[in-house]
């Protein structure tokens, strides 16, 4: 049996290790009210996460009646705001709403999967973003692996995991020779750490 790489409501549920960048870099042109906002939604996204962790069967993962539908209302009302924030505004980076907010605005791209299209196109912000150094690149990875499992593509960061036949392991991962290159270059740790980190939950 193979479970899909994305966190899915009716599959086993997978805690994943995020990049978090805690550091708040303010300064006078951040925009309070959306970074509120954001950190809200962050906070929701992250509740609703840890509560089907918890009442998830151990066994199959299966969700008790209600959860499951809750999750997926919470994530698709995110990946709406978040849309139509992205069309009005553009992409939140540093700048205009500071470093946990701006991570807040990545998670919430990260947990639109049920809207490929859509997360499609918040990767081609994210990346543009990245590009003015208004978002991270380890955040850009995260999510370039998570547009590529959804797609069914062989990922660039080894950042997704997946269990198949009762077993955790990563999802196929594209040139795997020059992984840990890659991962450097997106300021991230390496694979075999993060790999342990994953199996040693």
């Amino acid at each position: 049996m193979r479970v899909s790489c994305a966190l899915h409501r009716g599959a086993r549920v997978l805690q994943m290790h995020f990049p978090l960048n805690v550091t708040f870099g303010c300064n006078g042109l951040v925009d309070e009210e959306l970074r509120q906002e954001l950190l809200a939604r962050r906070e929701e996204d992250q509740r609703i996460r840890h509560l089907a962790a918890a009442r998830a069967d151990p066994d199959t993962g299966r969700l008790p009646n209600g959860l499951g539908e809750e999750w997926q209302s919470i994530d698709d009302n995110n990946t709406r705001w978040l849309a139509d924030l992205l069309a009005r505004r553009g992409w939140p980076g540093r700048t205009l709403v500071g470093e946990q907010a701006a991570q807040a605005t990545w998670l919430l791209a990260q947990h639109a999967d049920h809207d490929p299209v859509q997360q499609r196109a918040f990767l081609d912000a994210l990346r543009a973003a990245v590009a003015v150094g208004e978002a991270s690149a380890a955040h850009l990875a995260y999510l370039e692996d998570r547009v590529r499992a959804n797609a069914g593509q062989s990922q660039l960061y080894g950042t997704q995991f997946t269990i198949t036949d009762g077993a955790l392991g990563p999802c196929p991962i594209e040139d795997p020779g020059r992984l840990d290159e890659r991962r450097a270059q997106a300021g991230l740790e390496p694979f075999a750490d993060y790999e342990a980190r994953m199996r040693a939950r």
